[in-house]
């Protein structure tokens, strides 16, 4: 069985409510998937941002400690700086260049420090069915207003929640431990994500032109390059991810063909 505990149920900031939850429910495996993801609301809303990615891990991983139990936790890509000229390994050093990013980290911290008996899964670019993400957003605006304008210098790995789900499982499958970069394979900008997600949506139509990341003057830096490796992964499961291209295909393909949803982006 799988228990979901939502925000109404459980203030993961709360140390006791963590240690109550862990010891009433008593389970195998504790997935820890909550976050402050707002990279530039992070860079105002630092106290919240660290409650909920570093202090709420804390909390979660001290308590799975005290009953022996398996922790999964979620990281990003920002917790490096962009400078690489090659993949990020996993043993590569960190150096965020935002406050999301370093309250990430610091949660990575905590949760090293407190318990041997953990999967930290390191990703990037994450879009789904479910939730605000990068592929709605575009679909709304080109729908809306016909010409979109996107980033194209900065390089990273468009990964699907679903085959982020399927690699998971294939790590608890394994019994492995440690930490763990996973992302659909390959890399792209976002302005050529963009443009896969308008020809898989049959709207070429569109206007789409390239823009640099200094015209946004957004809150919060972002790195230029965070494309992960994962040969750690591929050595710990056997198993490759699948192209970021064809794991878009699939998962539109997916959504649209579903008669109780509408297309990603749409209302």
């Amino acid at each position: 069985d799988v228990i979901g505990m939502d925000r109404e149920e459980i203030d993961i900031t709360r140390a006791s409510e963590c240690r109550r939850a862990v010891a009433e429910i008593q389970p195998q495996l504790v997935i820890n998937a909550a976050g402050y993801t707002n990279v530039d609301a992070c860079e105002t809303a630092k106290e919240e941002c660290f409650a909920v990615n570093a202090e709420a891990v804390k909390n979660i991983a001290q308590a799975c400690h005290d009953q022996n139990i398996t922790i999964i936790h979620y990281s990003t890509d920002y917790v490096f700086d962009g400078n690489a000229d090659h993949p990020y390994t996993e043993e590569d050093p960190c150096n965020p260049i935002n406050t999301y990013g370093a309250s990430k980290l610091a949660g990575e911290h905590h949760l090293k420090r407190l318990t041997d008996n953990f999967i930290l899964i390191r990703t990037a670019w994450l879009y789904g069915a479910k939730g605000k993400n990068f592929v709605g957003a575009i679909l709304d605006r080109a729908r809306e207003t016909g010409k979109l304008t996107v980033v194209d210098d900065q390089m990273g790995s468009p990964t699907c929640t679903r085959d982020l789900a399927a690699a998971t499982e294939l790590l608890v499958d394994k019994n492995a431990r440690g930490i763990f970069h996973v992302t659909n394979r390959g890399s792209c900008t976002w302005y050529d994500f963009a443009r896969k997600i308008l020809k898989e949506a049959r709207l070429d139509q569109v206007e789409l032109s390239p823009m640099k990341t200094g015209e946004l003057q957004r809150a919060a830096r972002r790195p230029a390059y965070s494309v992960l490796g994962m040969q750690k992964f591929v050595a710990a499961t056997g198993k490759t991810m699948q192209p970021w291209q064809l794991a878009f295909s699939d998962y539109y393909s997916f959504v649209t063909s579903r008669t109780c949803m509408s297309p990603p982006g749409t209302a």
